[in-house]
C-alpha cells in the first residue's frame, strides 16, 4: 500500500508544478498591463512611462521573465505567495479568509449531491422498467445539461422573487448568525449541487444495473435472499468503485462551479476573488487562488485513491 500511496503521493506534487508553471506564464499572456491599472489608467487620463516604470519595478514586473519564474517557485518552495498587486496585502491572508468561505458551500454541496445521488441511482436501478426510473432519470438528465449559472437564476426567481422565502443573493457570517447564514447558504449550495448529483446518480444506476446482471447476484436470488438485502449487502459495495472515483473528480467540478454560483448569488469567496483579480490583473492572487485550489482537487484525489484501495481488492492484492 505505501508504494502504491507514494506514487500517487509523487503525481500529485508533479500535477501542483505544472500548474503553478502554466498558471504563472498564462496570466502573463493576460492583455493589459497591471500597471497601468494600478495608475488608473484611461481615455481621458494616461500615466507618463516613467510612473509606468516605476510602477513596474515596484512589483518586479521588469525583470526577465525566466528570473520572475525562479523568484516565483523560490517563494512557492517557502511557502509564500506573494503580495497583491492592489492592495499590497500577502496573499495567503485574503485566501485563508475567502478559502473558508468558498468550502462553506463546497462541502455541503458535494455531500448533498453523493448522498442523495447515490440513493435517487439505487433507487433508479430497483425501479428499472417501471414508472419511477425516467422520471430519476430525466430530472438527473435536468441537472446534468443545464449550466450552473441558469439554474441560480431559476432558483432566485423561484425562491426570492416569486415565493420570498430566501434572500437572492449575499452573505452573513455562520459565527455571526447561523440561522440567517444557513438561509443566505441555501440556493448557493443547491445550485452547485445538482450537476454533480445528477453525474453521481447516472453512475449509480448504470454500476448497479451491471451488478444485478452478474452471476453472484442471480446465485443470492435462488437462495432466497430478498432483492433489497442482495443490494444492499453485496451489489451496493461493489457497485462503489467508480461512484467513489467520480465523486472525487466532482470535486473539481464544483470548484470550477463556484465561480460561478458566487457571481450570481453575490458569495464573498475564492471563486468571486479570482474574478475580480483577473479584472485587475492581480497576477499574484490569480497565481495563489488557482494553485490553492489544484492543491484542494489534489489532495481530495489522492483522498479518493486511497478510499478507492481499500474498496479495491485486486490493489491490495498487488
Amino acid at each position: 500500500m505505501s508504494g502504491y500511496l507514494a506514487r500517487r503521493f509523487i503525481a500529485a506534487l508533479v500535477l501542483l508544478w505544472l500548474v503553478s508553471s502554466a498558471v504563472f506564464l498564462f496570466v502573463r499572456l493576460l492583455p493589459g498591463d497591471p500597471a497601468l491599472i494600478i495608475l488608473g489608467a484611461s481615455d481621458a487620463s494616461q500615466p507618463t512611462a516613467e510612473q509606468v516604470a516605476t510602477v513596474r519595478g515596484e512589483l518586479g514586473l521588469d525583470k526577465p521573465l525566466p528570473e520572475q519564474y525562479v523568484t516565483y517557485l523560490g517563494n512557492l518552495i517557502r511557502g509564500q505567495l506573494g503580495e497583491s498587486f492592489v492592495t499590497g496585502r500577502p496573499v495567503i491572508l485574503d485566501l485563508r479568509v475567502r478559502l473558508g468561505r468558498t468550502l462553506q458551500i463546497m462541502l455541503p454541496a458535494i455531500f448533498l449531491a453523493s448522498l442523495v445521488g447515490i440513493v435517487l441511482g439505487t433507487l433508479a436501478a430497483r425501479a428499472r422498467g417501471r414508472l419511477l426510473d425516467p422520471i430519476l432519470g430525466a430530472t438527473g438528465l435536468v441537472g446534468y445539461s443545464v449550466p450552473v449559472f441558469v439554474i441560480g437564476n431559476v432558483l432566485v426567481l423561484i425562491f426570492a422573487i416569486s415565493l420570498g422565502v430566501l434572500p437572492p443573493s449575499g452573505y452573513v457570517d455562520l459565527a455571526e448568525d447561523p440561522v440567517r447564514s444557513l438561509r443566505y447558504m441555501t440556493m448557493p449550495i443547491v445550485a452547485l449541487a445538482l450537476g454533480p448529483l445528477a453525474v453521481t446518480m447516472r453512475m449509480t444506476r448504470t454500476m448497479i444495473v451491471d451488478e444485478l446482471a452478474l452471476d453472484y447476484v442471480r446465485t443470492a436470488r435462488a437462495k432466497g435472499l430478498r432483492d433489497r438485502l442482495v443490494i444492499y449487502r453485496h451489489v451496493l459495495k461493489n457497485a462503489m468503485l467508480p461512484v467513489v472515483a467520480v465523486i472525487g473528480l466532482q470535486v473539481g467540478a464544483a470548484l470550477s462551479g463556484s465561480v460561478i454560483v458566487e457571481y450570481v448569488f453575490n458569495w464573498p469567496g475564492m471563486g468571486r476573488l479570482l474574478l475580480q483579480s483577473v479584472g485587475a490583473r492581480d497576477y499574484p492572487l490569480i497565481q495563489g487562488i488557482v494553485l490553492l485550489g489544484s492543491a484542494l482537487f489534489a489532495f481530495v484525489n489522492f483522498v479518493t485513491d486511497v478510499a478507492y484501495f481499500y474498496f479495491n481488492p485486486r490493489l491490495r492484492a498487488r
